[in-house]
């Protein structure tokens, strides 16, 4: 007898963010913005070692720029503490930031994903799940445009994608 099929949960970005990881940022360059994002996570306590994650993200950055175009950066690391991932999101209110982006455009919205080791798919999932949504130009402006961490989480609820 065969089994019925199953219908598979949705993936949503909005899963993999927390009011309290939004900021609003008036910065002047990468590393004071992945700094405050990196500060911001560790008030929350998920971090168990703040200083060997930031390792982690600069010396991703010295690899290749996380800027990824269209103003927007996805600075990333995988650390075998993380049980679970999480997106920090960085709005950069006025002037962009220098960030050697492919295309050369500052920066101004900022995306820093943490998440376990062991599960490069899920990983994968979700950046590819962002790259697809911050492709979208009606909500990069809306995110710029944003008043409050709410406003800003709200703008990705439309976003997910079956597994």
């Amino acid at each position: 007898m065969l089994k019925p099929f199953k219908k598979k949960a949705r993936m949503k970005i909005a899963d993999y963010l927390d009011r309290k990881l939004v900021l609003f940022l008036d910065i002047s360059s990468r590393d004071e913005a992945i700094d405050s994002l990196i500060d911001r996570l560790d008030s929350t306590g998920r971090l168990a070692d703040p200083a060997a994650f930031r390792k982690a993200i600069f010396h991703r950055e010295q690899l290749v720029s996380t800027g990824i175009g269209l103003g927007v950066a996805i600075p990333h690391a995988k650390m075998k503490d993380f049980s679970d991932f999480f997106i920090v999101v960085g709005i950069q209110k006025k002037k962009g930031l220098e960030w050697n982006a492919l295309d050369k455009v500052p920066v101004r919205l900022i995306f820093l994903i943490g998440g376990p080791e062991g599960r490069q798919t899920e990983y994968l999932q979700i950046l590819s799940l962002l790259t697809a949504a911050i492709r979208d130009v009606d909500l990069r402006k809306e995110l710029l445009k944003a008043s409050s961490e709410e406003e800003a989480i709200a703008l990705f609820s439309e976003f997910s994608r079956a597994e």
